[in-house]
């Protein structure tokens, strides 16, 4: 072969092996060039992953078509939160009417006793008339179902009702004394019952601004209850028989204020709900009331009138924040920020190797 062929092989093949290169790099990604530039024994370095910045700003909290992401309730505002109200009034008040009954305070029990049938009959009107009939109360009570709180209690009022009712009706005519007796120590045990499953009821709900108070809600509708219950006891009994109804007044309305903080408190951005608009007008209004009636109680052991309206104001302070809860609930339902936040707060917690228990609260490693 010829010098200038081989020469004109020797040039070819030299431009197919650049075309060569060049068309490997291009097959290869930046990312590829930097490992493959790596050299020595010790093969290629394991790069650190790490948290990507986000790059658009958070979303605002809106739905589709401005839709609440939780329906809300189509309960009545009179006709529940009066429910809840009267309700909780009647179990306490049964309580109280047996403690006087034992310990010789006629007049005491005796005003209890009524106040605790007058409140349970309104209750249960106030809830015939939201659900629409009579007959779907009592298709309530074709079985009983120990996991629905709704089931539970409505067995639970069938229970205290006649009860109660047994115990006003002996005290009204003065008749059959010891049937009197006897139910009036039935409600008393029936009572804190009553007063109680509301409580869980409205926390077994989806509605933000009741589910996430699960844990204090009942314990709050107690203490309301007492505060209530001693309320009624200080309007109805003379000074010398009112040192049970001013303890419980006091107690049940010390624990009311301090239980609705505590709630508030850890519920966290759904507190929101309980303090702003009208739910805030509300609970403002239902704590200024607790506070100053059970002052006024402990400050009217030796007047009557002071007496009397330490018991208004705490009778006044549990039915305000009955309506405030059930305010602050149907707000919470309205706006999605309640229940998206919370939801976030807890899908972050898992993220960051926190522990979420099984209540929806953060345990920190």
């Amino acid at each position: 072969m010829s010098e200038e062929a081989r020469g004109r092989d020797d040039g070819q093949a030299g431009r197919d092996a650049i075309s060569e290169e060049v068309h490997g790099r291009q097959a290869l990604s930046p990312g590829d060039h930097a490992r493959d530039a790596l050299t020595g024994t010790a093969g290629p370095r394991r790069r650190r992953r790490r948290r990507e910045r986000p790059v658009v700003p958070e979303p605002e909290f809106t739905s589709y078509y401005g839709r609440p992401v939780v329906k809300p309730p189509v309960w009545k505002a009179l006709d529940i939160a009066g429910y809840l109200f009267l309700g909780g009034l009647a179990g306490a008040s049964s309580v109280l009417s047996a403690g006087a009954e034992l310990t010789g305070r006629p007049r005491l029990a005796r005003g209890t006793r009524i106040g605790a049938a007058g409140a349970i009959a309104v209750s249960l009107a106030a809830l015939v008339h939201d659900l629409g009939r009579p007959a779907r109360f009592v298709n309530m009570l074709r079985v009983l179902k120990w996991t629905s709180p709704m089931s539970v209690g409505s067995w639970i009022l069938s229970a205290y009702a006649p009860a109660a009712g047994a115990a006003a009706l002996s005290a009204v005519t003065g008749r059959l004394p010891r049937i009197g007796t006897a139910g009036a120590m039935a409600g008393a045990v029936a009572g804190p019952a009553v007063a109680a499953y509301t409580g869980v009821l409205l926390a077994d709900t989806a509605v933000p601004g009741w589910h996430e108070g699960h844990r204090e809600l009942p314990y709050l509708f107690v203490s309301s209850a007492a505060g209530a219950g001693g309320g009624l006891g200080l309007l109805v009994a003379p000074l010398a028989e009112a040192a049970p109804a001013r303890r419980m007044g006091v107690a049940g309305g010390t624990a009311e204020l301090l239980v609705a903080h505590f709630m508030r408190r850890r519920m966290g951005v759904v507190a929101e709900a309980y303090e702003t608009g009208r739910a805030g007008v509300l609970i403002r209004t239902a704590e200024a009331l607790t506070g100053a009636g059970a002052l006024a109680a402990v400050l009217g052991r030796r007047s009557r009138w002071l007496s009397a309206a330490a018991g208004g104001a705490l009778l006044a302070g549990s039915a305000l924040t009955r309506f405030g809860v059930f305010e602050a609930g149907m707000i919470s339902s309205k706006d999605p920020k309640y229940t998206v936040v919370p939801q976030r707060a807890r899908l972050d917690a898992r993220d960051d190797g926190n522990a979420v228990r099984p209540d929806g609260t953060v345990q920190q490693h």
